[in-house]
Formats: structure tokens, C-alpha cells, sequence
């Protein structure tokens, strides 16, 4: 099953996708989409806490651009979870390759026949943003939630730790 997890930050998105994918076996790829280049010691701090909360046998791969090549080499897991996309995007828009990357990832995830959790935040709740760049960002994070959760069987929205099925079955945990 294809499974999307989005919510605010600090929401419980990542904690309630680790749990899903522990339940799911042993054999776990976590995709880990950060790119150091733009880590501040906040943004070092949150990775090293996302680190140390998962299960230390998970296999990380490091895709802060490439996701769907990622993807795409990890079909022999139990469960593969991918942490997150509004990161990824945001690399791709300050790289300028973001319509042929987007294009990839949801090829690949069209056909991807695992165990599959992909994390995001949702940003467009909020108001309209001042700034082309971050007007772009939220309205390519809209347009990209609406793509994966169409592909996805379950949609998760997550506010408070307290998870809301949008899509597919219910939890049973």
C-alpha cells in the first residue's frame, strides 16, 4: 500500500509514519530528503533528532534532489519511507529542475508495488505568502500533494498527533 502522511510542522507526521513502517516489518529504507548545503545548527538539530528516533537497522539514503532514481532502487524492503517532500521540492525550485524531477517521482511512484510512506507538510493553509518564490513553493506543494495523494491508498492528515484518515482504510492502531 502507497500511504501520504501530511500535517503541519511538529505534528506527529514523521513519529506516526515510523510507527506505520516498524509495523511493517524489519526491512525498512528510510529516504531522507534534507540537503546539508542548506543545514543551518536549527536545521542540524532537527535531522539529528529525526536520526536518533529512528530504528538504527533502518537503511537512510540520503536524496535531497534524485528521489525517484531512490525510489526507484528500493523495491526489496519491507516498507520504504520517504521524510520529506516539501524538502525535496524546495531543493529542486532553488536548483531550476523542479518540473522534470516532479515529472520522474510520480512516474516512479505510479509504479512502485511496495510498502510505501511518503511524509509532507502541508503549507497552503495559511495566507498567501509575499514573494514569487514562496508564492511558487506553496502552490507547487498544493499541486504536488494532489498528485501523490491520487496515486496513494491511504491519505493521512495529522494535526496535534492525532491522525485524520482524508483517504482509505482507517488505522488500526
Amino acid at each position: 500500500m502507497k500511504q501520504f502522511i501530511l500535517g503541519g510542522a511538529r505534528s506527529g507526521k514523521s513519529r506516526l509514519a515510523e510507527t506505520l513502517c516498524s509495523d511493517l516489518g524489519d526491512k525498512v529504507a528510510y529516504i531522507a530528503t534534507a540537503n546539508s548545503a542548506f543545514n543551518d545548527h536549527e536545521m542540524a538539530a532537527r535531522i539529528s533528532q529525526h536520526q536518533q528516533q529512528r530504528p538504527q537497522h533502518w537503511r537512510t539514503i540520503e536524496a535531497p534532489m534524485a528521489l525517484a532514481e531512490a525510489l526507484a532502487s528500493l523495491q526489496d524492503y519491507d516498507a520504504v519511507l520517504i521524510d520529506c517532500l516539501t524538502l525535496w521540492l524546495s531543493n529542486c525550485l532553488h536548483q531550476g529542475n523542479w518540473a522534470q524531477e516532479r515529472q520522474n517521482f510520480l512516474q516512479v511512484l505510479e509504479n512502485f508495488n511496495g510498502e510505501l510512506i511518503i511524509v509532507s507538510n502541508e503549507v497552503g493553509m495559511g495566507i498567501v505568502p509575499l514573494g514569487e518564490l514562496s508564492r511558487r513553493f506553496v502552490d507547487e506543494s498544493g499541486f504536488l500533494h494532489q498528485a501523490v495523494a491520487a496515486r496513494c491508498e491511504r491519505v493521512i492528515f495529522i494535526a496535534a498527533g492525532l491522525p485524520l484518515v482524508m483517504k482509505g482504510p482507517a488505522l488500526t492502531s
